[in-house]
């Protein structure tokens, strides 16, 4: 049988593309590969795919901000320090953080693009089999993860 091996890239609507480019580069550091004007898309990647996330102008009338999609969940590169200071940037940036959370076997914060897309940023800390084995037996897991001190993990 076909196995879908992952989620090759995600597209949003979004109300400005040019406010999401510079948010999504310049806040989350992406790569702008192309943006037609013409079609008002964008494509933007993380460095090893032509693109992960690809920017679309929501037609009049379209919502934005995620409906019937609770969020895109975006793998850092790194820990604590990295997820820290990316926590950073989007607070410093204006962009308000909805949460930040602790799933045992991963922690993130949650925060909003500037079109309401809810993004997830998150580190995973167990891989492979071992998270695998922690969501077949413990499931789904939320407490607060704090960002704003240096907690050791």
């Amino acid at each position: 049988m076909a196995k879908i091996e992952r989620v090759g890239h995600v597209v949003l609507n979004v109300r400005d593309t040019k406010e999401a480019i510079a948010w999504y580069t310049d806040v989350l550091g992406m790569e702008l590969m192309n943006h037609s004007e013409g079609m008002d898309m964008a494509f933007l990647s993380f460095g090893e795919q032509d693109h992960d996330i690809a920017l679309i102008k929501a037609p009049e009338g379209v919502e934005t901000g995620s409906p019937g999609l609770s969020h895109t969940a975006l793998k850092l590169d790194g820990g604590h320090e990295e997820l820290q200071e990316l926590y950073g940037r989007v607070k410093e940036a204006g962009h308000p953080i909805e949460m930040t959370a602790d799933h045992g076997l991963s922690k993130s914060f949650y925060c909003l693009d500037p079109s309401g897309n809810r993004i997830e940023i998150f580190y995973q800390f167990l891989h492979a089999e071992e998270a695998r084995t922690f969501m077949r037996d413990v499931g789904a897991m939320l407490e607060n993860y704090e960002l704003e001190a240096a907690p050791a993990d």
